[in-house]
């Protein structure tokens, strides 16, 4: 006995009883041979997805770095200058913290992150309320840890600041710390504060803050924010003793200008594209490019101006150096 499967498979087949009546044909035939594999259709949807895959694998190795959609240009290198402010006489100091703010024009001014207040957002053309307190949040964000942050002032740490930066100016901050030069460009006292720790150290860490954060719209992809603010500090002379050293008060004015693309708002990053610094007291003769050399209490400015500029070099930034108002000296 033989199963169906095993007589359709068969290559011969027998005429009905009929056929070889009709047509007097041999009493077997050959059949035609079967169709094995895939149909038409199945070989050619196969095909298109292989080309599919490949076309991606290819295009994934081709440009293995493409842009987000909806991301902006470049972000274009931070401009920043530099002023050191000189007093017109010896630095005012005494050993009580308070006493000091109390008598100078930072009586008002509140402590900390509290003297960076965000203003209340409002929707532009293209970017919601949220995307604009998300923009204002990130520039209070970097303003707080390059500026607040002891050891970022005291220290050499600045990582806190360098993770809120845009990617395409990490090369620019990391050679401005690992080369700094006073070409506008490659100053680490204009990415954040940071003193001298051989020379100064913090008498009080409740810095006093006062400024504003205004935020615009550019364009349909752009949101920048401006940020102007004075900090100032209470130092006091690194001592090898125990014996208290009077403190004197240090002012950081700070104009700082960010851009955001809709890239930026989702990765809470920056970009840094305006620093505009005075800072005193100092001496114009010290270089005030790696870190600020603050004049402590009882010290007066030394002589000689800025750093000569040189007009036929090409890249260099003009030396500038600003005189301290004696009103802005505490009263002690």
């Amino acid at each position: 006995m033989f199963d169906e499967s095993f007589v359709r498979a068969a290559r011969l087949q027998e005429f009905s009883a009929q056929e070889r009546l009709s047509d007097h044909a041999p009493a077997v035939r050959r059949r035609p041979p079967m169709r094995r594999g895939m149909s038409r259709q199945a070989l050619i949807l196969v095909l298109l997805i292989a080309v599919a895959f490949g076309t991606a694998i290819y295009m994934g190795v081709r440009h293995p770095y493409q842009s987000p959609a909806g991301s902006g240009p470049p972000a274009e290198p931070l401009r920043m200058t530099v002023i050191p402010l000189a007093p017109q006489g010896e630095v005012p100091g005494t050993t009580d913290t308070e006493h000091l703010y109390a008598q100078s024009p930072a009586a008002q001014f509140r402590i900390g992150a509290e003297g960076i207040p965000l203003p209340a957002a409002r929707r532009t053309a293209h970017f919601s309320d949220s995307q604009v307190t998300n923009a204002l949040s990130i520039a209070k964000d970097y303003i707080v840890r390059s500026a607040l942050y002891p050891e970022v002032l005291t220290g050499d740490q600045v990582r806190p600041v360098r993770v809120l930066l845009d990617p395409d100016q990490l090369d620019q901050f990391d050679q401005s710390f690992r080369q700094p030069t006073a070409d506008g460009r490659h100053a680490p006292t204009g990415w954040l504060v940071r003193f001298d720790p051989s020379q100064a150290e913090l008498a009080d860490r409740q810095i006093r803050v006062q400024g504003t954060l205004q935020a615009a719209e550019t364009d349909s992809s752009t949101l920048e924010v401006t940020a102007d603010h004075t900090f100032v500090y209470a130092l006091r002379p690194v001592e090898a003793g125990e014996k208290a050293a009077e403190a004197s008060l240090f002012t950081v004015r700070r104009e700082l200008h960010f851009r955001f693309d809709r890239e930026d708002l989702r990765l809470h990053q920056a970009q840094l594209v305006v620093s505009y610094v005075q800072a005193g007291p100092l001496s114009c003769a010290d270089d005030s490019t790696d870190r600020l050399h603050p004049l402590l209490a009882g010290e007066t400015a030394k002589e000689g101006g800025p750093a000569g500029t040189d007009p036929y070099a090409t890249g260099g930034a003009t030396a500038l150096c600003g005189s301290l108002a004696a009103g802005s000296q505490p009263k002690v």
